[in-house]
């Protein structure tokens, strides 16, 4: 158990300031755009679809060619809920369609603009879309995982969750599985520190969306991850959201990415060889 509610005020700031632990977020960020670029040119997208009647309520689906029923990565982006573009969050897309692997990956209108509930639902218009319309672009609807890193990981975990697939008209493990990176699954610290200056979560809004409160189904795999350079409390919420899951019965396994960081443990699944990726294609290939 972690003793955040009696530390000076400094530690937790430090322990959840993401951008702390890199010495230039800057150099992170262009790593995502310089290696997700080249998607566009190198493997087939449909690009813009939107989801949604927002601007910002739109997503990238890179089918797999000649696979009509391939099965779906769904991706979503970090970035504190306040940074960061889906065009940023193309990088796996040639390693998974090379292994029979379609990918999505969606946009979302950033915080402040948007409250943190909103994102969510947005995200969920999104999974809805590509549950119930993707078919005609070649992926199996049934077979799809859900992923994120960091603000997204704790996006896909709420998506994960079954109360709001029923409210949609889907399946309460509608979703076949997750990939959760260095996520936040309990937002109350969250709530006491520097992100809530653009989140202004309450107290109601920090239970109605912590993960911890709304768990995936228990049919659900899942693959939570960090990085070894992650803080202790990113490395705590991830262990803890884990071992509550397995708690009511989901298969899960757990990875401590060496020698990556918050930022970096996303790029991979750039390797085939990574043990992210082999993670990865495992989960989807048993679906």
């Amino acid at each position: 158990m972690s003793d955040w509610r009696s530390w000076p005020q400094a530690e937790l700031e430090r322990q959840y300031d993401a951008r702390g632990t890199v010495p230039d977020i800057a150099v992170e960020l262009q790593a995502y755009r310089d290696a997700s670029s080249p998607m566009y040119q190198l493997t087939p997208c449909v690009r813009d679809v939107a989801y949604g009647r927002g601007p910002n309520e739109t997503l990238d689906l890179f089918p797999v060619a000649g696979h009509p029923e391939a099965p779906l990565l769904v991706f979503i982006h970090g970035g504190y809920w306040r940074a960061l573009h889906s065009q940023d969050s193309v990088f796996m897309a040639q390693q998974f369609t090379a292994h029979g692997v379609a990918v999505a990956s969606i946009n979302y209108t950033l915080a402040p603009q948007a409250t943190l509930a909103q994102i969510v639902t947005q995200c969920q218009r999104a999974v809805t879309w590509l549950l119930k319309d993707a078919a005609p672009h070649g992926v199996a609807p049934q077979r799809t995982v859900l992923s994120g890193s960091s603000a997204g990981a704790h996006l896909a975990a709420m998506l994960l969750a079954p109360a709001w697939q029923a409210e949609h008209g889907l399946a309460p493990h509608a979703l076949c599985g997750g990939v959760l990176l260095s996520g936040l699954y309990d937002l109350e610290p969250v709530q006491r520190c520097v992100p809530n200056t653009w989140l202004k979560l309450s107290d109601a809004d920090t239970l109605a969306l912590s993960p911890m409160h709304h768990l995936p189904h228990p049919q659900v795999p899942l693959h939570v991850a960090v990085a070894e350079h992650d803080t202790d409390e990113f490395k705590r919420q991830s262990h803890d959201y884990a071992a509550a899951c397995r708690a009511q019965g989901n298969a899960v396994t757990w990875h401590e990415a060496p020698q990556r960081n918050h930022f970096n443990i996303v790029l991979d699944w750039m390797d085939v060889q990574s043990a992210l990726f082999q993670a990865t294609i495992g989960l989807i290939k048993a679906t």
